[in-house]
């Protein structure tokens, strides 16, 4: 299992993906935005996406999971 983690604090803006979706590795995931700017969150494995743990609109912290690849 991998945890795709938000390297820093800031606002999920959009969810690339859905529960049940296979990614590869470097697939985009999700969009935070931090410091006015528009980051994306790659996966660094391959796999299914088990969960996603948080929502569009969402408030995140630096390291906090948020999609689990099996």
């Amino acid at each position: 299992m991998a945890d795709v983690a938000a390297p820093m604090a800031g606002k999920v803006i959009d969810i690339k993906v859905n529960i049940g979706d296979s990614v590869e590795e470097d697939d985009e995931v999700a969009i935070i935005e931090a410091m006015k700017m528009e980051m994306p969150i790659l996966t660094y494995a391959s796999g299914t996406v088990k969960e996603i743990k948080v929502a569009k609109g969402a408030s995140v912290e630096a390291d906090q999971v948020i999609i689990v690849i099996e």
